[in-house]
Order: C-alpha cells, then sequence, then structure tokens
C-alpha cells in the first residue's frame, strides 16, 4: 500500500482534490472530517477541550467560533488544543491504514501534514496549489473570514512555496476543474507504476 498524503494552505483547492481522488475509488482519511465528528455531539474531544477551554462547548458538541476565540493569538492556548487533537486524529488514522491495508493507494488529506509531522509517515506527499491571489480570493469569500484570521492562519502554515519545494506532485487548482481531475488521475497512473503495476 502506498499513503499518498494530501495537503495544501488554506484556499488552495485540497478538499476538491481529495473528492477527486474518492470519484476514482482511493480510500480518503480526511482529517478536518474527523476532528469535526470528534468535537460534534458526544464526541470524544468534547469534555477535555470543554476542560481546557470552558465555555467552548454545549449541547452541539465544540462552539468552533468559541474555541477560534479562546485560542485565537495565543500559541500556548493553540499548542494545549493541538496536543489534545493530535493523538486522537492519530488513533483514527492509524485504524484507517489497519481498514485499508489491502488498498494498492489510500489518501491522507491532512491539512498540516508538514507542520504537525506527519509529512514522515507517509509514502508519498502531493501539494495542491493556486496563485496567492486566487488562494485569497477564495478564502476571503468564506463566510466569518476575515483578512486578519486568514493571515492569522497563513501564520501558522508552512508557506506555499516551502511546500511545493518538498512534495513528490503538485497540483494546480488555478484551471478548469478538468486540468485538475487529469493531474490527480496522472498522480495515481505514476503510483501505480512506482508500485510495478
Amino acid at each position: 500500500m502506498i499513503t499518498l498524503g494530501l495537503t495544501g494552505s488554506i484556499g488552495m483547492g485540497k478538499s476538491t482534490v481529495a473528492r477527486m481522488f474518492t470519484d476514482e475509488g482511493v480510500a480518503v482519511f480526511d482529517a478536518d472530517a474527523i476532528v469535526h465528528r470528534l468535537q460534534g455531539p458526544g464526541g470524544a474531544l468534547v469534555a477535555a477541550i470543554e476542560a481546557a477551554f470552558p465555555d467552548t462547548t454545549g449541547a452541539q458538541g465544540v462552539d468552533r467560533t468559541a474555541l477560534r476565540e479562546a485560542v485565537f493569538g495565543d500559541e500556548a492556548a493553540f499548542a494545549r488544543l493541538e496536543a489534545l487533537v493530535h493523538p486522537e486524529v492519530a488513533q483514527e488514522r492509524d485504524a484507517f491504514l489497519k481498514a485499508h491495508a489491502e488498498a494498492p493507494v489510500v489518501v491522507l488529506d491532512v491539512p498540516l501534514l508538514f507542520e504537525a509531522g506527519g509529512w514522515a509517515k507517509v509514502d508519498k506527499i502531493l501539494v495542491v496549489s493556486a496563485p496567492p491571489e486566487i488562494q485569497r480570493a477564495r478564502v476571503l469569500a468564506r463566510p466569518g473570514m476575515t483578512a486578519e484570521r486568514f493571515e492569522s492562519i497563513l501564520a501558522r502554515q508552512l508557506s506555499d512555496p516551502e511546500k511545493r519545494a518538498r512534495a513528490d506532485f503538485v497540483i494546480s487548482t488555478a484551471g478548469p476543474l478538468a486540468e485538475t481531475r487529469e493531474a490527480v488521475r496522472a498522480v495515481l497512473t505514476c503510483l501505480a507504476a512506482s508500485a510495478g503495476g
């Protein structure tokens, strides 16, 4: 089995590319979706987050806006949150890999693949990229997003040029979706060839 780490900075189109892998029949581990589930109603992280960050949870699980405000601009608080989240996500990832052990290729969709050290646990790395002006327009079009928050997120992420330099594959999402889909298929073809089949 080849594990392909899929990553890219905010607004680069990573989720779109992940869906394209799913469309091609590849099992995709979505770290963000796992975090949402763990922080949702009855989620495994809700009690621990409430204990560490009081008044950030309720009947619907973690209030993501309240939690974001609790850690915004506070590196120590952000580190405490990551120390709660990362081990739980790692357990889920290990279970996913075990469940798909016979698959020729699986994708680990991890936004902070480089920043959280996940790059060392995959066989190949795919970075999704787009020009800065396209990235900025996509992100600022999101509900509740501000320029300040966007800059704060970027500051915690490895820069796009650094990510691309460390990647085995780079897919641009600046063009038509059909081009992106062809690039996804080309990556799968390359991985199949490298696996000897």
